[in-house]
């Protein structure tokens, strides 16, 4: 008789909500689906999709996911049933809840069960409105079905000096803000722009230029330097595309506020000469969580529905108005 691995069920939580769902995976993509189960438990600030539709994410604690291959994918995630839980190169967690729009490909790890569909439409509503709207945090909490919740950011190290320091003070910033707002952050989005960014002390395009830059620095320029250290790019090439790609986004980003972040890269590019592969991507991986948190937040922050009189035309309204 063969014996089987027991099923793991893990606990998607919002207790701002009062609602949880549980989720089970199903054995697709199982490097993605063992580097999320060796991660819990963990919480986050839970953001929503703003262009995908009705997709709930989060950036979630786990530095493997910028590099991990997925060996099932689906070709069009629109077409996924509603429930399915993803994992993404982009460090999130995601689960469809209703209908989508984007056209993208997906890695999923599981499904939310069925009982289940319910709290996760009403969850996936009221995470809406807090990010729409009513900016107020809604924090999610992942663990083990039946296990207590908690709470960590991984700590990576190095063995150059330099970098070890600066790994610990990424560190410690990204624990800082993982589940409150940067200072720096909110203090933007209040308005207080101690460089002057915004032409005529307008606010809102200094903003959009915030939420503009941070997103793909976190996404394609980090987690893509992550990928390239781990798939083998030579070391020369590493260091030539870091010292392209991330200096001018990060000081044009500490010129509008986010002075800490400015400061991290210049310690980053001074000592990137000096560094071996496995430090180069510890500090690579480090940055990239650090990143990817400010741009939750700032995706949080930013004043979504300062355009909520314009709303799409259909085809028949166009036509109308032509």
């Amino acid at each position: 008789m063969t014996e089987t691995s027991p099923v793991r069920q893990l606990e998607i939580a919002w207790p701002d909500l009062g609602l949880s769902v549980t989720a089970e995976l199903d054995g697709r993509n199982p490097e993605l689906a063992d580097a999320l189960w060796e991660a819990l438990p963990y919480q986050s600030l839970q953001g929503h999709a703003l262009v995908a539709g009705q997709h709930l994410y989060h950036v979630a604690p786990i530095p493997s996911l910028l590099h991990l291959p997925a060996s099932t994918r689906i070709p069009d995630r629109r077409d996924a049933p509603d429930g399915t839980v993803f994992c993404s190169a982009l460090q999130h967690l995601g689960i469809k809840y209703g209908a989508l729009t984007e056209p993208m490909p997906a890695s999923p790890v599981g499904r939310i069960r069925a009982a289940d569909l319910p709290a996760l439409r009403d969850a996936g509503q009221a995470i809406w409105e807090s990010v729409y709207s009513t900016k107020q945090p809604i924090v999610a909490e992942v663990r083990k079905a039946g296990q207590a919740g908690g709470h960590r950011i991984p700590h990576l190290t190095a063995a150059d000096p330099d970098a070890n320091r600066l790994i610990h003070d990424v560190y410690t910033a990204t624990e800082r803000a993982w589940l409150t707002e940067p200072p720096e952050l909110a203090g933007l989005h209040r308005g207080l722009i101690p460089s002057g960014a915004g032409s005529f002390e307008t606010v809102l395009p200094t903003l959009l230029f915030v939420n503009g830059e941070t997103r793909p620095l976190g996404y394609a320029t980090y987690g893509g330097l992550v990928r390239a250290a781990v798939q083998g790019m030579p070391m020369d090439s590493l260091r030539h595309m870091t010292r392209l790609l991330v200096g001018l986004p990060a000081e044009f980003l500490g010129y509008c506020g986010l002075a800490q972040l400015w400061s991290f890269t210049e310690r980053f590019l001074a000592c990137v000469d000096q560094l071996d592969r496995d430090d180069f991507l510890s500090v690579a991986s480090q940055f990239a969580l650090y990143v990817n948190c400010l741009g939750g937040w700032n995706l949080h922050l930013y004043p979504w529905d300062a355009g909520d009189h314009l709303r799409q035309l259909q085809p028949a309204e166009v036509g109308h108005q032509s």
